[in-house]
């Protein structure tokens, strides 16, 4: 017959560590499971460090897990912490046997699809569209992460209410965890209001420290906030992540239509493909129905015409997303729009968008399959 002390421990399974993800059984946390006489149980659970910010949720989750099974009166949790050498071992366990550091996303066994999200320019509203997106594509079942890489420029914090660094983990981040969406970026590093002041090759570097010792766990989807242009960084992700597909961002404007297009151009010498293009404050609805366009019409569709005649290749223009207060109201509360309002008009274009991107299916491009030829005997 099963003790008591097993069945509480299998109820431990159940138990998701909510910054990596997998059950703390996996991750050899739970230290010790001690049964005392009339059912009380005190649960031993080492924590990955001791500032962990939320020791709270896995005391809160243990102790639900382990008052289900029939038994059990009373549940304490004693709560310690790993040492060296066990974390050491989970980093190794997490990182496929390798306890060093690796890019995931460019090893050719990874499923991920990467989506630069490039502009020609600022102020397009890029970063609303990526925020929206990962956003959606979580709410739809979909595994997203988000790398805020506009080193300069970063709002990707704001607009999805991060307000907490990563977990570090000896030299494995834990990136917070917002809306379902993991996320990373520069600006949870760096005091309020300072500015950042790097060239070339911080910036590479940079990036390569967020893509290889950031723990992301399996994700289906990356999304990368790039910097507007074709600078450091966008060359840097073709470097880095040479799988990875553009997703370019404009308004209807023909003045940053044509500089957008020179952007999605880049795909020529990096060698990455162009998934589409988004319009980004393509009309102002008016109370009569109508639509003022404020910046004009046809960009969106310029750009994608322009790209598929360059790459030889279609490009489509995957959506056209209104000028909304709603969308500048949630970016700003650290809520998107797309679960803020997501009935809204800005709403229903940018979840359209993300259940076009989200439905695609995760690679095997470069993938090794251990087929090898065999040569026939005829």
């Amino acid at each position: 017959m099963t003790s008591l002390a097993d069945r509480v421990r299998e109820a431990l399974t159940t138990v998701i560590d909510p910054e990596i993800r997998k059950p703390i059984t996996d991750l050899d946390m739970v230290r010790s499971v001690e049964v005392s006489d009339g059912g009380h149980v005190v649960v031993g659970v080492d924590l990955t460090v001791a500032g962990c910010p939320l020791k709270s949720t896995i005391v809160r989750d243990v102790t639900a897990a382990a008052q289900r099974v029939d038994g059990v009166t009373d549940v304490d949790v004693d709560l310690g912490v790993m040492t060296p050498e066990q974390r050491a071992k989970m980093r190794s366990k997490l990182r496929g046997g390798n306890g060093d550091p690796v890019i995931p996303f460019s090893q050719p066994g990874s499923l991920t699809k990467v989506y630069a999200i490039a502009s020609g320019k600022g102020g397009v509203g890029k970063s609303s569209v990526t925020a929206n997106l990962a956003v959606a594509m979580a709410a739809q079942g979909v595994r997203v992460g988000v790398l805020d890489a506009d080193i300069y420029g970063f709002s990707i914090p704001r607009m999805l209410g991060v307000d907490r660094q990563p977990t570090r983990v000896d030299s494995m981040l834990l990136p917070p965890i917002a809306h379902g969406v993991k996320v990373v970026s520069i600006g949870m590093f760096v005091p309020a209001g300072q500015p950042v002041v790097w060239r070339g090759p911080m910036l590479h570097r940079a990036l390569e420290q967020f893509l290889a010792d950031v723990y992301w766990g399996d994700l289906d989807v990356l999304l990368l906030d790039l910097p507007p242009g074709t600078g450091d960084i966008a060359i840097s992700v073709a470097q880095l992540l040479p799988g990875s597909e553009i997703v370019v961002v404009t308004t209807p404007q023909v003045a940053a239509a044509e500089v957008a297009a020179r952007a999605g151009a880049i795909a020529t010498q990096t060698n990455q493909g162009v998934v589409g293009v988004v319009e980004n404050m393509s009309w102002l609805e008016q109370p009569d129905g109508t639509r003022l366009e404020v910046f004009g019409a046809g960009g969106g569709a310029q750009v994608a015409a322009t790209l598929s005649e360059t790459l030889g290749t279609d490009v489509p223009l995957l959506g056209q997303v209104p000028l909304d207060i709603a969308v500048r109201q949630a970016g700003d509360d650290g809520t998107p729009v797309v679960l803020a309002a997501p009935e809204s008009a800005g709403g229903r274009a940018l979840r359209d968008v993300a259940a076009a991107l989200g439905s695609r299916k995760r690679g095997l491009a470069g993938m090794h399959l251990g087929v090898t030829p065999v040569r026939s005997a005829h």
